[in-house]
């Protein structure tokens, strides 16, 4: 694999920044070691983010060292009009399929007035939240860490529900980066044959974890809209608004509580 300038320049900047005056060393003499093997783990295909150890988000500094599913700029977007939209409320939020925590962590960053709960199935990622809130500051008393299969262990009622489920259809495969494949975890990425495993179950117990004028954002998958409202539809949810991203593809949905209007 041939390595762009771009992708050496950032990793120069981020993981080794005085490596261009001549200063990242080793114990012996010249040029640090760590340095070379990351340039190898470049050139084998591992993602750039993972090589350098962490990823910004909103402003925050997100943690990989765990191998989470790396944080995409089509939902730090969404993430943003969640934010904007908080505001200086006081609210409870519930960010689900929790991963690395990136959702969670740049809402309690930036809106000072939120508890939040996370929600991880998988304990290697329940740390990477407990590494991600330390980084970050965020004080103890304003967030949870669940260990739960999607709602199994959550019995609480929130005023925001965030969810990014494992929503790629194992039909479309072959529309996957082989360095997703290869380096990402795939049950955070795969939501069953059609796409649809996890937003099902989602969905199905959703509702009954929100307050009245509660909101569920969702990411999906750029082709699922019509089968999605099918599914919101069955489930009896009334309102619900699906958005595009900055990039122009349906991404998103804003749900309001069960029988609102």
């Amino acid at each position: 694999m041939k390595l762009s300038q771009k992708e050496i320049n950032w990793l120069l900047e981020e993981k080794y920044p005085s490596v261009t005056s001549g200063q990242v060393r080793s114990k012996n003499s010249g040029v640090n070691p760590e340095f070379f093997r990351d340039i190898k783990r470049l050139k084998e295909g591992e993602p750039l983010d993972y090589v350098i150890g962490f990823v910004k988000f909103l402003d925050c500094k997100i943690d990989l060292s765990k191998k989470p599913l790396i944080p995409r700029p089509e939902t730090e977007f969404w993430t943003e009009k969640v934010i904007q939209e908080i505001g200086t409320k006081k609210v409870k939020c519930l960010d689900i399929f929790a991963g690395s925590g990136c959702i969670g962590v740049a809402v309690l960053n930036k809106s000072k007035n939120v508890k939040l709960d996370f929600g991880e199935k998988e304990k290697k990622f329940c740390e990477q939240i407990k590494i991600n809130v330390k980084i970050n500051r965020i004080n103890l008393k304003r967030y949870k860490i669940i260990n739960s299969d999607i709602f199994g262990k959550i019995n609480g009622k929130y005023d925001f529900i965030f969810a990014n489920p494992p929503y790629v259809a194992e039909i479309k495969i072959k529309n996957v980066q082989k360095t997703v494949l290869k380096h990402e975890p795939k049950n955070a990425v795969f939501g069953g044959k059609d796409g649809f495993l996890y937003i099902k179950k989602f969905l199905f117990e959703a509702k009954n974890h929100l307050n009245p004028d509660g909101k569920i954002y969702m990411e999906i998958d750029s082709w699922q809209k019509l089968e999605l409202e099918k599914i919101l539809k069955k489930e009896k949810y009334e309102n619900w608004e699906i958005r595009k991203d900055q990039f122009g593809k349906t991404r998103y949905v804003i749900i309001k509580t069960y029988g609102t209007r």
